[in-house]
């Protein structure tokens, strides 16, 4: 890396540190760009991203702006359960169990509300 990368980095930094506007635009526009290059609708884009994340189990905080980008496109949250379900025999079950939690949590989803952990209903014979 030359020093004039280090000075790019530097300043890119700084800018979204400091919510410069030609920074956060310039990135933007590299989002739109890469939008248009795909050729895909909004809809489809968001979603292939998502699927992108899940497939290399990304960190959580990348689900939350997917997500929000996604919902935005008019993705619904039946269609993001629904892309789980679908590539679950591509990446396997350990990422979409990990995905999950994330996903609904940028959906604003308890998990925990109401779940009946106990899978055997017929134990009242007790």
């Amino acid at each position: 890396m030359s020093d004039t990368d280090g000075i790019e980095y530097e300043s890119m930094f700084r800018g979204l540190a400091n919510n410069d506007i030609s920074v956060i635009e310039s990135l933007l526009t590299m989002q739109v760009q890469n939008i248009e290059a795909s050729g895909l609708d909004l809809r489809s884009h968001a979603l292939v991203r998502l699927a992108a994340l899940i497939s290399v189990g990304a960190p959580p905080a990348s689900y939350e702006w997917q997500v929000g980008v996604a919902l935005e496109s008019g993705v619904t949250p039946r269609e993001i359960l629904g892309l789980l379900v679908a590539l679950a025999p591509t990446v396997g079950m350990p990422r979409v169990v990990a995905a999950a939690p994330e996903l609904a949590y940028a959906l604003e989803i308890d998990i925990d509300d109401d779940y009946d952990y106990d899978d055997d209903d017929d134990d009242d014979d007790d």
